[in-house]
């Protein structure tokens, strides 16, 4: 397993019990055994694939684990449906404990970065009985909520979510698979004193229709941006469907009548840098009240893509706290770390 070489990594494609075809990595530890050995399944955001985990895979296998990672729907070699509706994070839930039947596997720990850190903890509330334990990366925990906001309201009050308005109106499909070099450059940028601020409303649009081009510097090898260039050039309907579904999951939530809080027995761990602007000090603190089993580790002047500016911390902390989850239980609400 070579993060530079995504071919060497075990691929399989696969058609699962809710219809829709999942192209997944399945990488198998020496002497895999399912009842000795832990799943994880990694679940990747936006703009990502499976590839976003690929410094992960290799070391996490080497602890005796299985590790499973995603082209989540709309992406890579996964099935695209053009419907927003079909994005919702109920079915995408589905889909996941799908994947985790075709494989025989009972219970995994769960990782989600990004909308993948959304999902999965939404799936600790669909599916409560099929997580070990929850790891969230730089998305914190939101519990679902009673009352319907539209995103236009809601970048009112965040204004640092502005650029979702424009990932909702249908037109910003094709405008960034038109402009994706500048896309792929802007959203990649390291978090430093030059970074180019896009979140607020009209701001990335503006910059993608009409600044002039220039080489921004990004976190990505050659290689590796060719990869992901390659990917996403299928398509971005798929991809920014996520943010047309607010509606969709406000109300399939409101149906089923969701818990606010996570299972009180869930062993949870919560990643964030603290240069990124999503993860912000006051929605990490509101996470805490809705979460028992509450830890977080905080890794200083990292910013939104930790598994690439901080692999080897990701890859370290994350297999230190799931083997310590063999020896003994965490303490209940322990006060967050630094690295």
């Amino acid at each position: 397993m070579d993060p530079q070489i995504p071919e060497s990594f075990n691929h399989r494609t696969e058609k699962l019990s809710t219809g829709r075809t999942y192209h997944f990595v399945d990488q198998l530890p020496v002497g895999y055994h399912p009842k000795r050995n832990a799943t994880i399944l990694c679940v990747h955001g936006f703009p990502d694939i499976w590839y976003g985990w690929r410094h992960q895979i290799g070391p996490w296998v080497h602890l005796g684990c299985r590790i499973v990672v995603p082209d989540m729907l709309g992406y890579g070699g996964t099935s695209k449906p053009s419907d927003p509706a079909e994005y919702s994070t109920k079915k995408l839930c589905t889909d996941l404990a799908a994947l985790l039947d075709l494989l025989e596997v009972r219970k995994a720990v769960l990782i989600g970065h990004d909308w993948g850190s959304y999902t999965v903890g939404r799936f600790a509330l669909w599916y409560p009985d099929r997580l070990h334990a929850l790891i969230m990366l730089s998305v914190p925990y939101t519990p679902p909520s009673r009352q319907y906001m539209p995103i236009e309201k809601v970048a009112k009050r965040a204004p640092n979510l502005g650029y979702q308005v424009y990932f909702s109106n249908p037109k910003s499909s094709q405008d960034i698979l038109s402009h994706l070099d500048k896309f792929l450059a802007l959203v990649y940028q390291p978090p430093h004193s030059k970074s180019i601020d896009f979140t607020p409303l009209g701001v990335l649009e503006h910059l993608l229709l009409h600044a002039p081009d220039h080489k921004n510097p990004h976190l990505l090898t050659d290689k590796e941006y060719d990869y992901y260039r390659a990917q996403l050039s299928k398509g971005m309907v798929g991809p920014l469907n996520y943010y047309r579904t607010s509606k969709f999951r406000h109300d399939e939530e409101l149906a089923a009548k969701l818990p606010a809080n996570l299972p009180a027995d869930l062993p949870y761990l919560f990643l964030w840098g603290t240069k990124d602007a999503t993860a912000t000090p006051f929605v990490i603190n509101k996470s805490r009240k809705f979460i028992s089993r509450y830890q977080d580790v905080a890794i200083e002047g990292r910013g939104h893509w930790l598994m690439v500016e901080a692999k080897d911390e990701v890859t370290q902390v994350i297999g230190n706290w799931l083997e310590g989850l063999t020896c003994s239980k965490p303490a209940r609400h322990q006060e967050g770390s630094k690295l």
